[in-house]
């Protein structure tokens, strides 16, 4: 663990969920793992009727598989190979990722350990329980607590800021244009539905095909 005097000057938050993957663990649930009479909470969540944390929340509960076949469909998220190398050329050039993620810390630690990759991780949590499903409940400790997502990563976003650091972001998602917005454009990197939501704001951003992009070009700028 980074000890707060050792911290370094620039770090890159990012999302998980297709950032560090190439998909999104609850569009593969809902694929793989749910009844096929489970209803559309998604659509229920872009209409406001209930939170994105809710949404979510309730399709993960729905999920009727083994243990087995759900770890199983999260290695299907695709973790981006080059993960490792990416965080150490990022580590030396002086940048600490810390993982910020609306969705559940359960699959999200899996994954990251089997890639060796060990990272400061602010997310739902969450545990698998036979029959009930994958039970994800709100952070009861974090400062960083958002009721409507769990996970507030703008907030993540200016802690570092108050403190003096070069801030990154990346992400993906509707939930991460406003954590995306504190950035500067040259440190701001999207793609999906948040990099449409960038475009339709005239914000300018680094568009990314993998993780490994965003890592390069931070390295090359350096910290």
């Amino acid at each position: 663990m980074t000890r707060p005097s050792d911290k370094p000057a620039a770090v890159l938050v990012s999302d998980f969920d297709g950032t560090m993957t190439r998909h999104d663990f609850y569009k593969l649930a809902i694929e793989s793992l749910l009844p096929p009479e489970t209803p559309n909470y998604w659509a229920r969540y872009r209409d406001g009727t209930i939170t994105h944390f809710e949404a979510l929340r309730r399709y993960f509960a729905a999920i009727r598989a083994s243990e087995k076949e759900v770890l199983g469909v999260a290695r299907r998220m695709e973790l981006d190979p080059n993960l490792p190398a990416a965080v150490r050329a990022l580590e030396k050039a002086g940048w600490r990722v810390v993982v910020t993620s609306a969705g559940c810390d359960w699959y999200i630690h899996r994954l990251l350990q089997a890639a060796g990759v060990e990272l400061e991780v602010h997310s739902n949590p969450g545990r698998f329980v036979a029959e009930k499903g994958l039970l994800m409940e709100m952070p009861k400790d974090s400062p960083y607590r958002s009721p409507t997502l769990g996970v507030d990563k703008a907030a993540v976003v200016r802690g570092h800021l108050a403190e003096g650091r070069s801030v990154a972001f990346a992400g993906d998602g509707f939930p991460d244009a406003e954590a995306a917005r504190l950035v500067p454009g040259h440190l701001r990197f999207a793609r999906g539905d948040l990099a449409g939501v960038l475009r339709a704001q005239g914000l300018t951003f680094h568009p990314f095909g993998t993780w490994l992009d965003i890592a390069r070009t931070l390295v090359e700028r350096g910290a």
